[in-house]
């Protein structure tokens, strides 16, 4: 099963494939905003994929329009609510 390791929680999840790192989040109480309930219509769920993007979803146009609207996409920058593991693992950081 691949896991999701949230960097600067110590903290890793083993999650089935096709969930997203904000379901995993939200699931295990770690604080990921989401104001608009994970649809992606905001950037408050933004996460740093420090290892494994390979291992995730492609950006959607939407994801990627978001974040260049709001100055966000940055290396390793993605949508927790949009980013779904496809395989493997991966590590990711919650910005504070």
């Amino acid at each position: 099963m691949p896991t999701i390791t949230f960097s600067n929680f110590g903290e890793k999840f083993e999650v089935p494939a096709g969930s997203s790192i904000l379901e995993c989040a939200l699931e295990h109480n770690l604080p990921l905003d989401h104001d608009c309930g994970g649809n992606c219509a905001c950037t408050t769920c933004q996460v740093f994929v420090e290892s494994g993007m390979d291992n995730i979803c492609a950006m959607s146009d939407d994801e990627k329009s978001l974040l260049e609207a709001n100055d966000k996409l940055t290396d390793g920058a993605r949508l927790g609510c949009q980013s779904r593991i496809q395989k493997g693992d991966i590590v990711v950081r919650i910005p504070d």
